[in-house]
């Protein structure tokens, strides 16, 4: 509840003051956690778990992507996610809290669960990214187990792919790279995770925007936090999530900040000639009064939302129609 003292003058003879208090209802929807694509539903399973018991949303987001991380089924995250053009299964990933707390992993491989390393680099060095050979080594000395990623399926679709090496993926299948979460919590705060295989296919070392604070992934704990999935060089080109969360502050809706941002990207790729219909690129956003809001370049982009209500696959609108 909020209220709002409006001082009046009148004058009828002689001044006097009226105080007039409105009172305007706002009504937070809390828990809630929104999550990238339909293995979002799981993920969210398991982060509704942690906000259930009054966690806090950082220990539910990592939770949650940990799902499809582990998951060999799922190409595009984690074990079993699509090679690059050498055939090693780079992975990225981010992390950030309610303080502004932030940690990062970038084209680390053999580790299952690069979210959690992301996470031991914010709690446990003074460093904000560690990449490559760096990341392996910290992740090693945390406990973390060595083991091979590439599952026999994803091997047998890159090996295809080499006989022609032709670099074009495919919309909405291997080019939506990514797992990102964001939640609000019993206690009002906020935190968001993100990760990610990358691109099938990309050239070794290539990193996109999902282990980046402020294109795949941003929280400011006053306004709102917000994630992004699809073509990763077309998010960092416009500072995606930061611009979600900058237009919310601006006093956006969540959807309506997802909208702009997106359409920033559209204006861009027309500025360079570049065909709209082969790039893909989604997201999700949530304000501190728990209001969402999702939108993407085209269609076939969905998001799951666990709230009060439950746990739904909800279809993103999207700018290419028709």
């Amino acid at each position: 509840m909020a209220s709002v003292a409006v001082a009046l003058q009148a004058f009828k003879g002689k001044s006097e003051e009226v105080e007039e208090t409105v009172t305007v209802s706002t009504k937070v929807k809390k828990p809630i956690v929104l999550s990238t694509w339909n293995f979002g539903i799981q993920a969210n399973e398991a982060a509704w778990e942690v906000l259930k018991k009054k966690g806090r949303a950082l220990d539910a987001v990592e939770a949650g992507v940990r799902i499809p991380e582990a998951d060999p089924k799922e190409r595009s995250v984690g074990y079993g996610g699509r090679p690059d053009r050498d055939g090693r299964v780079t992975l990225d990933a981010c992390i950030m809290d309610e303080f502004s707390n932030i940690g990062s992993v970038a084209c680390l491989e053999h580790i299952k669960h690069p979210i959690s390393v992301a996470r031991a680099v914010m709690e446990k060095t003074p460093h904000v990214m560690l990449v490559g050979e760096g990341a392996l080594q910290f992740a090693l000395s945390q406990g973390y187990k060595k083991e091979n990623l590439l599952v026999e399926e994803s091997e047998k679709e890159w090996k295809e792919w080499l006989k022609t090496s032709n670099y074009k993926p495919i919309v909405n299948i291997e080019n939506h790279d990514t797992i990102g979460m964001i939640a609000l919590d019993t206690q009002g705060n906020l935190s968001g995770a993100c990760t990610t295989s990358g691109m099938a296919f990309k050239m070794h070392g290539r990193v996109g925007d999902s282990p980046i604070i402020g294109a795949g992934l941003y929280v400011d704990n006053e306004i709102g936090a917000a994630t992004a999935t699809g073509h990763g060089e077309e998010v960092i080109r416009i500072a995606g999530c930061h611009l979600v969360v900058e237009l919310m502050r601006q006093g956006k809706s969540p959807q309506k900040a997802c909208e702009e941002a997106v359409m920033r990207i559209v204006k861009l790729t027309k500025n360079r000639n570049k065909n709209l219909k082969d790039i893909q690129v989604g997201f999700i956003a949530l304000n501190k009064n728990g209001e969402h809001g999702a939108y993407c370049v085209q269609g076939g982009f969905n998001y799951a939302k666990y709230d009060q209500t439950g746990n739904k696959l909800i279809d993103s609108d999207y700018y290419l129609k028709g």
